[in-house]
């Protein structure tokens, strides 16, 4: 068994150093294609981060500044909008520079249905639903249900990069109109106030 078992490992070990049937051979690589010039993917390298710090005046978008809406004169609406950017930090841009950016404002009247929903009654007590009692005895009662319709002013902002033309932000904001006569205007006030709240991002 013993030479049986050597005679084996002879012959593996003879077949072994005999010459190898099997040849590499490999196919040339096709061209690069012309696109593999310019690698750069948007979508895979993203932009840098913007600098919001570095805008510091702005010009309306294409030299063309709200007009009067919503009750309100053009003069009205654009002095109250530039005093919103002041207080953001943004001053008009000086006669013939370049401003850092271009704002567009929209304003529209809207028309809102509230439900307002009173648990108390006009004596003074209380009613509803659950474990509660009011002070004169009465269980269960469902509360009274109002709706009224209201007016808002709803204003729409948009800020674009003076150089390359690109939407930076835009943002919105309402507020209800009082029947006085001011009431438009500040409304106008608060609503441009929110829809500046979120900028810089």
């Amino acid at each position: 068994m013993h030479r049986l078992a050597a005679l084996s490992l002879c012959l593996a070990l003879g077949a072994c150093q005999g010459p190898n049937p099997y040849r590499a051979e490999s196919l040339p690589l096709p061209p690069a294609p012309p696109t593999a010039a310019t690698p750069f993917e948007p979508g895979v390298y993203p932009a840098p981060p913007r600098d919001y710090a570095a805008y510091r005046d702005w010009a309306w978008l294409h030299g063309r500044p709200p007009d009067g809406d919503a009750g309100l004169d053009a003069a009205q609406v654009q002095e109250i909008l530039s005093a919103e950017l002041d207080q953001r930090g943004l001053r008009p841009v000086r006669p013939g520079a370049e401003a850092d950016l271009r704002v567009s404002a929209q304003l529209t009247l809207k028309r809102r249905i509230r439900i307002y929903r009173d648990y108390y009654d006009r004596f003074g007590g209380y009613y509803g639903y659950g474990h509660h009692w009011d002070r004169f005895g009465v269980w269960g009662r469902a509360p009274l249900v109002y709706r009224y319709e209201e007016q808002v002013l709803v204003v729409r902002i948009a800020f674009t990069a003076g150089t390359d033309g690109r939407r930076l932000w835009h943002g919105s904001g309402e507020a209800r109109v009082d029947a006085e006569r001011s009431g438009r205007a500040r409304a106008l006030q608060q609503a441009a106030r929110l829809a500046l709240q979120g900028f810089p991002p």
